[in-house]
């Protein structure tokens, strides 16, 4: 069995995962560090502060695989993480961003 889904396309399964954070100096760093320690390639992040500023929304676009239940356990077991939600690759957070990159 191949670690990486495919869909119907061929092109790589895609995941957005939208995680709500305490906004201080490093969060992401633990988040995104979380990943990079188990091998786990991001492929977009966008991070933006809501409400009064205290708390941030992190949104991460991934690569996904058999790996990818666990690692939302694990960033879910993170001090600073309030909440966790899993979306579909069409989230519209990633979509208008991306006419910006294509050539």
């Amino acid at each position: 069995m191949n670690a990486i889904t495919k869909n119907e396309n061929d092109a790589l399964a895609r995941a957005v995962l939208e995680i709500n954070v305490n906004n201080h100096p490093g969060v992401m760093s633990h988040v995104v560090g979380l990943f990079s320690r188990r091998a786990y390639n991001v492929e977009g992040i966008l991070c933006l502060p809501v409400g009064d500023g205290s708390q941030s929304r992190i949104w991460l676009m991934l690569i996904e695989d058999h790996r990818l239940p666990q690692m939302i356990k694990q960033v879910e077991k993170l001090e600073d993480v309030i909440a966790i939600r899993r979306h579909n690759a069409d989230h519209a957070v990633f979509q208008d961003l991306e006419s910006f990159f294509r050539p």
